[in-house]
């Protein structure tokens, strides 16, 4: 099986605009997992240990996890499931500054509208938690990360990272690709996190263990209504659209995940019992041009579905 991926993910990165690429898959039975890394850049680690920037998988990382672990809050507080689920009629996205984003994040009204992906609406549902527990959101957070998943700002500088684009001239390496992060400078739950392929498997693998995950989302899946993207902070796939998910064909229905901005992406599929990671620096050089990733994204996922069954 690992040699059949490789040998996929080989041929898949020849022609990207990227040189990274990290595959893991999970056997949520056996609580087992295999991994593989195929990179270019001859500045990185082939052993494992390149951490990747997550983008917007922070997001259930985050606030997905939170609400498996305290899933009575959510359920009490109609506004925060709108937040975590962007269907609360927040902007999507817009410049904010280091000394008024908290200001901005909470000037605007919660109100139950059609599913808009938002960062703000995931800013949002941080600052609200906070101010109900009294306490910093990443202090309320389990310790179910993996040793090798972390914020951005604790990051070693011995850790070796995949560059993800440009700041001011800059390369990125190890500093959070997007610039609202960068510009809040401190914990947010948009993005920020950074992890290997071997961490995030682990920490996938710990938050199932722990506080149930697969069994959260089964239970979410049932309570859906008229086909909600998002649930429990995560979002779905739609088989039934005419199109191909990014998922990859083969998955059931009950399949969630999430697209990370800088070319990250987890899926697991309850029925099946069976995830799979990828981690990439899609935004090395540009980020505009998604189709020969989102490619990679659907061909990996084939593989996945339609060939493991467990580990």
């Amino acid at each position: 099986m690992k040699s059949d991926i490789k040998r996929l993910a080989t041929k898949l990165l020849k022609g990207q605009n990227f040189d990274c690429l990290s595959v893991g898959v999970i056997d949520f039975k056996s609580s087992n997992y295999n991994c593989l890394e195929n990179i270019f850049d001859k500045k990185l680690a082939e052993n494992g240990k390149n951490y990747f920037d997550l983008a917007s998988l922070t997001k259930p990382l985050t606030l997905g996890s939170f609400c498996s672990q305290r899933p009575d809050i959510f359920s009490e507080n109609k506004d925060w499931e709108l937040l975590l689920n962007h269907k609360a009629g927040l902007p999507a996205w817009g410049r904010l500054k280091r000394c008024s984003w908290k200001k901005q994040i909470m000037s605007y009204e919660v109100l139950s509208s059609i599913t808009k992906y938002s960062d703000f609406s995931a800013l949002r549902l941080m600052l609200e938690i906070e101010k109900a527990l009294d306490s910093k959101f990443e202090n309320v957070l389990s310790k179910f990360w993996d040793k090798e998943t972390l914020f951005w700002k604790n990051l070693s500088q011995k850790n070796i990272y995949p560059k993800t684009g440009h700041r001011n001239g800059d390369s990125l390496r190890g500093v959070v690709h997007d610039d609202n992060a960068f510009v809040i400078n401190e914990f947010c739950t948009h993005a920020g996190l950074f992890s290997t392929i071997g961490g995030l498997c682990r920490t996938l693998i710990n938050l199932d263990k722990q506080f149930c995950l697969l069994e959260h989302m089964e239970k979410g899946f049932q309570k859906r209504k008229n086909e909600d993207r998002f649930i429990n902070g995560w979002d779905t796939v739609d088989i039934n659209d005419g199109k191909e998910s990014l998922a990859g064909k083969g998955c059931s229905r009950s399949t969630f995940g999430h697209l990370g901005f800088t070319g990250t992406s987890i899926w697991v599929d309850i029925e099946k019992k069976i995830g799979f990671i990828i981690l990439t620096n899609a935004t090395r050089d540009f980020w505009h041009d998604r189709i020969r990733l989102n490619n990679l994204r659907k061909q990996i996922g084939r593989y996945v579905w339609s060939h493991i069954t467990y580990l």
